[in-house]
């Protein structure tokens, strides 16, 4: 491993980072915080987060337009899913967490194989990107893994770290410190997420089973 070169980029990244950046990253974190606590505020925080991405990403500076264009489809999926968390109906309970059916997982793979195409090839032909499969994998994986996060699915965690994983080193490569460290961050709560998740699942179940 060149370490001069990691130091460099490090140095670089510091040297890009921004207060909006910042802010951002920090809304974040608080966002996936509160989905780890299976808490609807993770919504309105991650409202904030997604809308200064999706602006900032899109920069010249940057040029990841899918994951500026996943941003956006963050901010309406946050919409769509503090409503779906939250409604209720007369008697309707409130969304429990659940294992995702088969029906559920063709969408989330349809979502992601087409997701990935369409991006790629809209990048690959009409932007400058640099970066387009590899920018078009971490947002369509995101957008199947937030697909399942809205229809509170215990699977959405597992969906997201790919995501995550491969976004990490394309976030060190670009120089966005801040969010490529929200980005591990993000990886380590998902993992523990998935098993918080779990439980939850279980205790539904064993009330339910107890009544």
């Amino acid at each position: 491993m060149n370490f001069d070169a990691l130091y460099q980029g490090l140095q670089e990244g510091i040297r890009a980072m921004s207060w909006l950046e910042i802010v951002a990253a920090l809304f974040g974190a608080i966002s996936v915080i509160c989905s780890k606590q299976n808490s609807i505020w993770l919504y309105p925080t991650g409202l904030v987060s997604t809308g200064i991405y999706a602006y900032l990403l899109s920069r010249e500076q940057f040029r990841l337009y899918a994951e500026a264009t996943l941003n956006v489809y963050y901010f309406v999926m946050s919409v769509y899913g503090w409503y779906h968390w939250a409604k209720k109906a007369g008697s309707e309970p409130e969304t429990p967490v659940e294992w995702a059916n088969r029906r559920e997982w063709i969408v989330t793979v349809s979502i992601t194989v087409i997701g990935w195409g369409v991006f790629a090839y809209l990048l690959s032909n009409y932007s400058n990107s640099d970066v387009p499969l590899i920018d078009a994998f971490v947002s369509a994986t995101a957008c199947g893994g937030m697909w399942l996060l809205a229809k509170r699915k215990i699977e959405n965690w597992l969906v997201l770290n790919v995501s995550n994983l491969v976004a990490i080193p394309l976030l060190f490569h670009k120089h966005l410190l801040p969010t490529a460290i929200l980005t591990i961050f993000l990886f380590i709560v998902a993992v523990l997420g998935y098993f918080s998740w779990r439980r939850i699942w279980r205790e539904q179940h064993t009330a339910g089973m107890a009544k």
